[in-house]
């Protein structure tokens, strides 16, 4: 393949750009515009990628549109026999697909590739949609039969954030494919080459040329997709004022609309708690994949004394290596944007037991891992979503207070108590206000099949993604009621 990436190690790598995929056919953007782009590693451009106006995106929706009605005529045990055949080829192309994501996103390359595997499990999942389509059927009276078909929706789309540039489309991808849809898939303009590279991998499993376009870009794409009449479905995942925004824009159409926006996941910690478990998951909780992901542990309440928990948490976020065991921050804008938070924490009041700013190397964007204790609900840092390795404590006596501040938090993400009381862990999980949430566990992601997705002001729209919730987003559920037999009485369905 042409765009195969070639490095294996952290050195930098000059890329190639990211075109548009339309029909098949790798495509320069209508506008002619491109833009840099930046390994966060080195604060240095590794590429480039064409900016696409509502021209490219109807570009884009006419060449699904004539892919579409024969995709949909395969049966669904061979459209999900491309899902098999793109599993295998990113089995084996593991080590190119994970450097290739350190390098755009700067995660380090243990994170990446276990963002890959994920992704793998979601091609898993969709490979295994032929065996759990059926929408079930029942005789409901004599001689009556209804049942349930999934049909797909026609042409759908996706927008995805810089965060999982390979396993965020694969929690769209498979299910929407395999049941029939044709898709185009938004990528963010930061790290646009890991949706490249699974476009080129899904050419080679067999996906017929139109079924996938591409579309990448900024604002105006989005836009576009959003308002365009022929595009039946959108998903998408990213912050909560986009999120809204889009909710509403797209559902004025009529379409259908899934969109994830951001958290603030709060962890509770009781006296009782196990140390090394507690505080070794804390620490990988908001430090992993640098505190940019929306399962992040944002907030710690400490209920009672817990401080001998605290003392370790900030001893084992102490040895952390910025650079080696924790990745970049994606940009200089949200590098400042993070600092600006834990200076003005600082200001209010609050005291900094690790720090973080001016971590790492001299070139790129970086913060390491930042504790600030004595937050209060009111504090910048608190209200925010950070979106960095930073982890803010609040101190209270009383479980009742903890659930109570997070009840109050307008997000609905995730939420997670460290405790060996049973007893304590079933009144939390009855207690939280969030749509996913833990046991002693500080990044509660559901695995496959079960499906992704918050409350509240993290998510807006119907369903969750991936599993079969996923599935059944993508599609539109036909209901069928069949008579053959003459019968000798009457029923209310004559």
């Amino acid at each position: 393949m042409a765009n195969q990436f070639s490095g294996r190690n952290y050195d930098f790598v000059q890329y190639v750009q990211a075109k548009n995929l339309i029909g098949g056919e790798w495509v320069a953007s209508k506008s002619g515009k491109t833009e840099d782009v930046i390994n966060p590693r080195y604060a240095k451009s590794m590429g480039s990628l064409v900016i696409s106006n509502a021209d490219d995106v109807n570009a884009a929706v006419e060449a699904a549109k004539a892919a579409q009605k024969g995709w949909a005529q395969w049966p669904v045990r061979e459209r999900a026999q491309v899902m098999h055949k793109l599993k295998q080829l990113m089995d084996q192309h593991v080590d190119e697909l994970s450097w290739l994501l350190s390098h755009e996103n700067g995660k380090t390359i243990g994170q990446s590739r276990g963002s890959v595997l994920k992704g793998i499990e979601c091609v898993e999942m969709g490979a295994s949609l032929q065996n759990m389509a059926d929408g079930g059927q029942l005789d409901v009276s004599r001689g009556v039969n209804c049942k349930v078909i999934h049909e797909p929706i026609g042409v759908v789309a996706g927008v995805i954030p810089f965060n999982f540039p390979t396993m965020v489309p694969l929690w769209m991808l498979p299910q929407a494919l395999v049941a029939g849809n044709a898709f185009i898939l938004k990528p963010s303009e930061k790290v646009p080459f890991g949706a490249m590279r699974i476009a080129e991998l899904l050419e080679e499993a067999g996906l017929p040329k139109g079924v996938l376009n591409i579309v990448n870009g900024t604002k105006e794409a989005v836009t576009a997709i959003v308002e365009h009449e022929d595009i039946g479905a959108v998903a998408f995942v990213g912050s909560t004022r986009v999120a809204k925004l889009l909710y509403e824009k797209g559902a004025k159409t009529g379409k259908k609309m899934l969109c994830l926006g951001g958290a603030k996941n709060h962890l509770l910690m009781v006296p009782d708690a196990d140390l090394n478990l507690t505080s070794t998951n804390v620490v990988g909780s908001f430090t992993g994949c640098a505190g940019q992901r929306c399962m992040a542990a944002s907030v710690l309440i400490a209920i009672g004394d817990v401080e001998h928990i605290v003392d370790d948490i900030v001893k084992k976020s102490e040895a952390i290596n910025t650079g080696q065991d924790i990745g970049a921050i994606i940009s200089e804008d949200s590098k400042n944007r993070i600092v600006e938070i834990i200076n003005d924490a600082e200001k209010c009041g609050a005291k900094i037991l690790v720090d973080g700013r001016g971590k790492g190397r001299d070139e790129g964007y970086w913060v390491g891992p930042t504790i600030i204790d004595g937050v209060t609900t009111d504090m910048r840092c608190y209200k925010e979503e950070i979106f960095g390795p930073v982890l803010s404590i609040l101190r209270v006596d009383t479980l009742e207070e903890a659930f109570q501040i997070e009840n109050a938090n307008p997000y609905g993400n995730a939420a997670a108590i460290y405790t060996t009381s049973g007893g304590i862990a079933e009144r939390a999980i009855k207690r939280f206000e969030a749509g996913m949430v833990g046991v002693n566990i500080g990044v509660p992601v559901p695995r496959e099949p079960f499906a992704f997705g918050g409350w509240n002001d993290s998510k807006f729209g119907h369903g969750d993604m991936t599993g079969m919730d996923g599935f059944k987003y993508w599609t539109r559920p036909r209901k069928v009621t069949v008579k053959w037999a003459l019968q000798t009485d009457e029923t209310w369905m004559g």
